[in-house]
């Protein structure tokens, strides 16, 4: 939905120099407030946010491990605790909202909402705002990249029928959620069976439990899903104790990204910079490792890397 080199701490030093430069200014009789420093997260939000002391985040909560539900109903997954440990860098409380993925962005764009975090594939598709025709549609959006995964096929235990990759689905019924990458990929890939001559069903549903709840009854022969939900309904079971398995290669690694909006520039940048303090701490290494991901790490935080 979905390498580059390390950023290095600032010395303390520097930091220190800078918050001293700054004493001797607003001595001196400046006339404004003095800027924040660049390690002072929190001064540099927009000050909307900094004023009401709350990033409000919109996540599709039915996306397990990366986002979904506790049985008390608060968000919980690898999304929810990243957003956490930023809002605590940032200085401010997180809201996180359970929201439909397909009204994610227009919800982004309608400022509903701050950001939007939820297992979102950054493409240039969604920054640039466009349909798979080119046509503009949106505005686009930004992203702060922060995790990579690619696209896995999930089967019933056994794999009956001996799916391997995407050319194994044509003749088949795939169910999966609309409005994600998946859904794209299988797209380009009806085409390629219809050439064939083995048409591919699609069945699209508005969240991924419908679409594995289609595969557990056997209405579906395969879901597409990002290879951290396929490898936890892998080892966890699906729908009534359902057993999956995973098959082949990951398909086009891309990173997630925290979605914002293209003219808040601000919030954007202050939110890499968090990240980025995450992963130097190592907080954000301890995260993934408790939802067993790790392999899904950046080395920093990324603006619009995706393809």
């Amino acid at each position: 939905m979905h390498a580059n080199a390390p950023i290095s701490a600032r010395a303390l030093a520097i930091g220190a120099a800078l918050a001293a430069g700054s004493l001797l200014l607003t001595a001196c009789g400046s006339s404004g407030p003095a800027k924040p420093s660049a390690d002072d997260l929190h001064g540099r939000l927009p000050e909307r946010i900094r004023t009401a002391g709350v990033l409000k985040i919109a996540s599709d909560l039915n996306y397990a491990p990366v986002e979904f539900k506790a049985s008390d109903g608060s968000a919980v997954g690898i999304d929810p605790d990243i957003a956490t440990a930023v809002g605590k860098q940032l200085g401010v409380k997180v809201e996180i909202s359970d929201t439909a993925f397909d009204k994610l962005i227009p919800g982004l764009q309608a400022k509903e909402f701050d950001v939007a975090m939820s297992a979102m594939t950054d493409n240039r598709q969604r920054r640039e705002g466009t349909d798979d025709s080119g046509k503009q549609v949106n505005p686009g959006v930004d992203f702060v990249d922060y995790f990579i995964a690619g696209t896995s096929i999930l089967v019933p235990q056994g794999n009956p029928d001996k799916i391997g990759k995407l050319d194994d689905l044509c003749g088949h019924t795939v169910a999966l959620q609309r409005g994600t990458t998946q859904a794209a990929i299988i797209e380009r890939q009806v085409g390629a069976c219809a050439r064939a001559h083995k048409p591919l069903t699609v069945n699209l549903f508005d969240n991924d439990s419908e679409a594995l709840a289609e595969l557990a009854a056997g209405r579906a022969d395969a879901d597409l899903n990002d290879y951290p939900v396929a490898a936890y309904v892998a080892a966890k079971g699906g729908p009534n104790g359902t057993k999956f398995e995973v098959v082949g290669a990951q398909l086009q690694p891309s990173p997630y990204g925290i979605a914002v909006s293209k003219e808040n520039t601000e919030l954007r940048d202050v939110l890499a910079k968090a990240i980025n303090q995450l992963i130097r701490t190592g907080e954000y290494e301890n995260i993934l490792k408790k939802w067993e991901v790790s392999a899904g790490a950046v080395q920093n935080a990324v603006v619009n890397g995706g393809f």
